[in-house]
């Protein structure tokens, strides 16, 4: 390709990038930053002026007797929280024209407003200081950048008037050739501040490092209670869907059953002991699936609450168990059945592991924590899996991962010899 073609070829392109789509973008970005920025300039610099005016007066008061300085004051202390309403307004304003030139979406991050105490609190935080950066950058890269970039494309028409006013034709001719590299310099440019204003947006306009990782703290928090409330409906919808067909179907099985071993009394031996052996095995199925439902979700701790659902492990627990629940407020549903869960699960391992005489359980309530303790005189010892191995291990193990579903604590402190104390913290409103 000659140098002629590689020139003509480079000023098509830069003619035709001047109504080009991104072309159009950027100038509209730039010219937008330009307002935003000017505003934002005036605003901010008109309240340090008037801060500063007033703290100056103070420091060289008398200025005109008390009612002078009662309104200096005040002007000195409503200063930092206009300036702060300022600050967080203008960078609403910056992220809504970004979205709205660039499609540039910048999250806001956490309200610094919510900071305490306030209006000190906001001010002690990085974000409100990364924005008033931006603002001040905006002077640079929006009032500047964007009267630049509208200079360039004004450029043709002030090389018109400057012919139009008799001005000698050599100089004439030197403003059209300077108009028109302006002009075909106006793309470039826009696009030039667009890159830097959005570099400077995505740094200083959106959440800071530790502010992105606490919001996915807070995410991932928020994720995994959703999906021990779905586990926990889903086992509420299981528990109805066996108690409502299958166990019924087992009932009617069993009293079928039941009736025919006492009607066939003078059948023949072998006929006699097939309806007996079906009986006991329809009979073990339904006990067997009844522990299988309670397993699942109780019934009863939606139809009577944790205390009642309690009482009733109290009472099947295979050894005696002192209960005393101190509950005024209900926790969440999710929050009652892992609590439901962990006692069910210690009064199982003390009956199969503690060699204890009895059990005691305590369920209270203090402010925002539900707290347990289940307490046995066993032989002790008991540690979770990993130290041990052990299918007690195991089940302490679980008992500490239901407790961290829904964000809560378990402690063991079972010492050789017992006592066994398993305390755990739910808070109530996972």
């Amino acid at each position: 390709m000659s140098r002629a073609d590689l020139t003509s070829r480079r000023v098509r392109a830069a003619v035709s990038a001047l109504w080009s789509a991104p072309t159009r973008r950027a100038t509209g970005n730039a010219l937008a930053g330009l307002l935003v920025g000017a505003v934002g300039g005036i605003m901010l610099g008109g309240l340090a002026l008037i801060w500063v005016a007033a703290v100056d007066s103070l420091i060289h008061w008398p200025v005109g007797g008390w009612a002078h300085a009662v309104l200096y004051i005040a002007v000195v202390l409503a200063g930092p929280v206009l300036a702060l309403w300022a600050v967080q307004g203008l960078a609403a304003l910056q992220r809504s024209r970004l979205r709205a030139t660039l499609g540039l979406e910048i999250p806001a991050g956490r309200r610094a407003a919510e900071r305490r105490p306030w209006p000190v609190g906001p001010w002690l935080t990085a974000a409100t200081w990364r924005q008033l950066g931006f603002h001040l950058l905006a002077l640079v890269t929006g009032v500047i950048g964007g009267g630049l970039v509208a200079a360039c494309w004004l450029a043709p028409a002030e090389a018109i008037g400057y012919v139009a006013a008799g001005h000698p034709p050599a100089a004439g001719a030197a403003a059209v050739a300077a108009a028109a590299g302006l002009l075909l310099a106006a793309p470039w440019l826009a696009r030039q501040v667009t890159r830097a204003d959005a570099a400077s947006a995505r740094a200083l306009l959106g959440p800071g490092r530790s502010e992105e990782l606490a919001q996915r703290v807070e995410s991932l928090a928020r994720s995994r209670a959703e999906i021990v409330a779905a586990a926990d409906a889903e086992r509420r919808r299981i528990e109805r869907d066996l108690h409502d067909g299958a166990q019924q179907r087992l009932v009617s099985l069993a009293m079928n059953l039941g009736m025919a071993r006492e009607r066939f009394t003078g059948a023949p031996e072998p006929v006699r002991r097939a309806i007996a052996d079906a009986h006991d095995e329809a009979v073990l199925a339904l006990s067997e699936l009844r522990e299988f439902i309670r397993g699942l979700h109780p019934a009863v701790l939606n139809d009577r609450g944790l205390d009642a659902a309690l009482s009733g492990l109290a009472a099947r627990a295979p050894l005696p168990v002192r209960l005393r629940v101190d509950v005024q407020r209900p926790a969440s549903p999710s929050v009652e059945a892992v609590a439901y869960f962990i006692v069910s699960e210690a009064l199982t391992n003390v009956a199969k592991h503690a060699q204890a005489a009895q059990a005691e359980v305590t369920v209270t309530r203090d402010g925002d924590l539900l707290r347990i303790f289940v307490t046995d005189d066993g032989s002790g010892g008991a540690v979770p899996a990993g130290s041990d191995g052990g299918e007690a291990g195991t089940g302490l193990r679980g008992l500490a991962q239901r407790a961290a579903a829904v964000d809560g604590t378990l402690t063991i402190d079972s010492p050789p010899g017992g006592p066994t104390v398993i305390a755990a913290e739910l808070p109530c409103e996972s």
